[in-house]
Order: C-alpha cells, then sequence, then structure tokens
C-alpha cells in the first residue's frame, strides 16, 4: 500500500519539522509516502474565511489520486485507536487497496466538499491542533501502524 499525505502550509517550525522528517523516514521502511504540500491563504478577515476554505479545498482534491481510499483529518471525524487504525490499514493492506491518501487542511481546516468527498473522516483529537502539529502526530501514528501490524515492540 502506498500513502500520499497532502497538506495544506509547510512546516514553519523547526522541532516540528524535525519530527515530521523522523517519522517520514520510519514509516517509509514499510510503505512507500509521498507528502505534497498546497499554498496556505492566510486572511485576517472573517469574511474571506469561505472563499480560502473552499480555494485549498479545491487545491487539495485536484491533488488526489484516483482510486484512492480518502482519509480527511478532522476534529468533528471518528475517533479510533491506535490499534482500530491499525486493522484499517492491515485489512486494506489484505484486499489490496492500492493506496490510502490522507488530507489535512490548514489554520480554517477543510471545506465541506472535501469532508463528503472522504471515505474516512478522522479526529486526532477533540482538541483544537495545529495543522502542522497534526501532521507530526498522523506521521507518528502511521507509523504506530505499521509496527502493530507487524507486531513490533515500539506500540506498548
Amino acid at each position: 500500500m502506498r500513502v500520499n499525505l497532502l497538506c495544506v502550509g509547510r512546516l514553519s517550525l523547526s522541532y516540528l519539522n524535525d519530527g515530521c522528517a523522523e517519522f517520514a523516514g520510519r514509516l517509509k521502511r514499510y510503505l512507500p509516502l509521498s507528502v505534497t504540500e498546497i499554498k496556505e491563504h492566510k486572511t485576517g478577515r472573517k469574511q474571506d474565511l469561505q472563499r480560502i476554505i473552499a480555494t485549498e479545498g479545491e487545491n487539495l482534491e485536484q491533488r488526489i489520486p484516483a482510486g484512492t481510499f480518502v482519509i480527511a483529518l478532522d476534529q468533528r471525524g471518528k475517533s479510533l485507536s491506535s490499534e482500530k487504525l491499525a486493522e484499517l490499514m492491515n485489512d486494506h493492506m489484505v484486499r489490496s487497496i492500492p493506496e490510502w491518501t490522507l488530507l489535512i487542511g490548514g489554520p480554517y481546516g477543510l471545506s465541506e466538499a472535501l469532508r463528503k468527498r472522504a471515505d474516512l473522516v478522522l479526529s486526532l483529537s477533540t482538541m483544537t491542533l495545529t495543522h502542522q502539529m497534526a501532521r507530526l502526530l498522523l506521521l507518528e501514528q502511521l507509523y504506530r501502524c505499521c509496527t502493530i501490524i507487524r507486531n513490533e515492540p515500539y506500540h506498548h
């Protein structure tokens, strides 16, 4: 299985960049991984928010490969334990689902159209996380899934 991570914005803090690089490197030992960043739009006015969310959503949607299983990250999504996410990943591997594409929106979240387009809307936490922090947590959890599937000692 291949994993595509589509993200709004770049990592701007060195500790997040280092952490993401660490877990991306670990994850690549198990699965092919691609990370694509799209431009983050900023605003100081509330009336621009919906336009920005829609524009970022369209830019993400254009990059979703055909035939992929789409997972959108959203705090209102479904909560899964690490073990349940690993079960889902393993099930997809067994059923030869070729790839997962995971979507991380910008500071204003994902568009409703993208949430509806997703096969799974997943919550990493009910707390609000920065989109940069969400990327680090997601990469760590994907790595954790692989170690659970292979019954390796990383997951306790």
